[in-house]
């Protein structure tokens, strides 16, 4: 089996550096993977850009197989996730085509080797794989935004007080902070400048970000607009509630510890003291077997 899974790697390494050399000398990139490539070479390893120019010449066939809704549904994870490592939706269906050929290979393998629980799980990363960095990043991201909104939303309410206009002050306190929240502010900004609306921009704001917290603070601040409400006590009224949210959800998340640790001690560590003692009065007895 040892040298069966040696063949197997070793061809799938030789098919790789042939693919790129293949690719390179012969396919045209998609404008937009050829831009990605370009800008995101700097945010992307190098096995990463390696399998996404194995891949690039199946990704229209990827793309097509999915069929357009399903194309939608993924670019629009892919915008929730803030293209993590250059991310975009050619490149992930380049990914596809390379995970699902590996997988596939992978799990022939296992079978003429009797192992169908390994092929089975090579079936699994074959399909899912792709999915798992998108997944990742856009829970650590929303993590990331609802920590940081808060407090952004403070230092906007002080800089709007000083006098400034809600555009300037929002670009000027933005400049100020790191992460993807901050850069979600910059894209609206710009979308606003090359003459998007700024509901359409917020809007396009809430669908690009899974979070509650962003949805809430659209939200009010539209409607506070509608309505004529003083935008600095807006805004310290989101902040508020915000903060009155993650404490409630604090408070449920440690509710739900205490079950859980109950249970670790209830299955392992109940059950572990009583063979330790019943052990112990055992030896203590002298009872010869």
């Amino acid at each position: 089996m040892g040298i069966l899974l040696a063949a197997v790697i070793g061809l799938c390494v030789y098919g790789a550096i042939a693919g790129i050399r293949l690719y390179r000398s012969e396919a045209k990139l998609p404008g937009d993977l050829a831009i990605a490539l370009e800008v995101g070479s700097t945010r992307t390893g190098a096995v990463g850009s390696g399998i996404d120019r194995m891949g690039m010449r199946y990704a229209p066939v990827v793309l097509r197989m999915m069929g357009p809704d399903r194309v939608n549904k993924v670019r629009k994870r892919i915008d929730m996730a803030g293209n993590p490592g250059g991310l975009t939706i050619d490149r992930y269906a380049a990914r596809r085509a390379v995970y699902g050929f590996l997988g596939g290979l992978g799990a022939l393998a296992m079978l003429v080797n009797g192992h169908t629980v390994l092929a089975v799980g090579m079936i699994a990363f074959g399909v899912f794989w792709a999915e798992v960095g998108i997944w990742s990043a856009i829970r650590e991201r929303r993590k990331a935004i609802d920590r940081t909104l808060p407090d952004f939303l403070d230092v906007l309410a002080v800089v709007v007080s000083a006098g400034l206009g809600f555009r300037q002050a929002l670009e000027r306190t933005a400049d100020k902070y790191q992460g993807p929240w901050a850069d979600e502010v910059r894209i609206t900004l710009r979308q606003m400048d090359m003459g998007v609306s700024r509901r359409q921009a917020f809007d396009e704001l809430r669908r690009r970000n899974d979070s509650e917290q962003v949805a809430q603070f659209v939200t009010a601040l539209q409607q506070g607009e509608e309505l004529g409400a003083p935008i600095v006590e807006t805004l310290i009224q989101i902040a508020n509630d915000m903060r009155r949210t993650d404490a409630q959800n604090a408070r449920r998340e440690a509710a739900k510890a205490v079950p859980k640790a109950t249970s670790i001690v209830t299955m392992l560590m109940v059950p572990a003291t009583i063979l330790l003692l019943g052990t112990g009065m055992f030896l203590g007895t002298g009872t010869g077997l």
